[in-house]
């Protein structure tokens, strides 16, 4: 089963994200992300088995992860493969740590090295026609996280579809 480590947004910051996923959806075309699996990836990890899946979901589910608060005021994109996204106009130390941190602790694990570069995003648009972001509203939202998901990625005709097996808890 394909896995990965996420921060999910909460439901009215979900709605907002959509809402924005809906504007660049009109300018810029391609596939936008639905609503309800917006997220913020930090460690994707691949084909897994089921006995590796049930280790990591014990991991994940005794993992404490700190809260923190990350402000999305940027609009990016990421030529390959069209993707449009929202991030941080300067990068979250505290989430580039909890990604460092993940990576460190998968590794130990036996799941290889992490990426060398992390650019926290949340991906709106897939295969975007047009990846302009000049135009596009101005965005200045808080993300309030403090709980890590262990997701299980479907994918399907019209796109990817997740479950969540585990998460984490809070300190």
């Amino acid at each position: 089963m394909r896995l990965f480590l996420a921060l999910v947004p909460p439901p009215a910051l979900r709605r907002r994200l959509g809402e924005l996923a809906e504007r660049a959806w009109t300018r810029c075309g391609g596939r936008r992300v639905p609503d309800d699996s917006l997220h913020l990836t930090l460690a994707f990890l691949g084909e897994v088995d089921e006995a590796g899946a049930d280790e990591l979901m014990t991991w994940v589910e005794e993992l404490e992860v700190p809260e923190g608060e990350w402000r999305l005021d940027a609009w990016g994109c990421f030529s390959r493969p069209g993707i449009l996204w929202v991030g941080g106009r300067t990068p979250d130390r505290a989430l580039v740590a909890l990604q460092a941190s993940l990576w460190h602790e998968l590794e130990a694990r036996g799941f290889g090295r992490g990426p060398s570069h992390f650019v926290p995003h949340v991906t709106l648009l897939r295969r975007a026609r047009r990846l302009e972001t000049q135009g596009l509203p101005p965005i200045d939202l808080t993300w309030r996280h403090g709980r890590l998901a262990l997701l299980r990625s479907f994918t399907e005709n019209d796109g990817a579809r997740y479950e969540t097996l585990a998460r984490s808890s809070t300190t």
